[in-house]
């Protein structure tokens, strides 16, 4: 059975950049996408949380049993995004090592990101990971 998402904030304009959404525990997200200056066809993603509680770290472990309906929302709004860019050829995000890991890559989160990444992308897209960095790219050939 899949998952619902929560109830997304579309930007005021199709163009928008910034999504929210907040989750059966009052859990407030963000996931913005930012192009690169230097390429506008490249894309850095960046989700995490915005509640005042986590003191401004939006890459804070909130353990409240609702990892799966977030990453669920997630892939909604990058599909959303991605129907409305079809021109953007490259997308990075990183996975941030919690603050139990060490610095060993890849980390736990950039593993549950990579589980959701075949909803998003389809063979026609290469995805790389370099440390802790993914970065999914267009292949030239297709």
């Amino acid at each position: 059975m899949a998952l619902t998402p929560y109830e997304i904030i579309y930007p005021s304009i199709p163009s928008g950049n910034v999504f929210l959404f907040t989750t059966d525990s009052d859990l407030e997200y963000e996931v913005r996408f930012a192009r690169k200056k230097d390429n506008l066809l490249y894309v850095s993603i960046a989700f995490g949380v915005l509640n005042e509680e986590f003191e401004g770290e939006e890459y804070a472990m909130t353990n409240r049993g609702e990892a799966f309906r977030v990453m669920t929302t997630i892939v909604v709004i990058f599909k959303h995004y991605k129907s409305l860019h079809p021109n953007i050829n490259t997308y990075e995000f990183v996975g941030e090592p919690r603050a139990d890991e060490d610095a060993e890559f890849p980390t736990k989160r950039l593993k549950l990101y990579q589980r959701y990444l075949p909803q998003i992308f389809d063979d026609s897209w290469k995805i790389e990971v370099k440390g802790n960095k993914v970065i999914i790219s267009k292949n030239a050939y297709t």
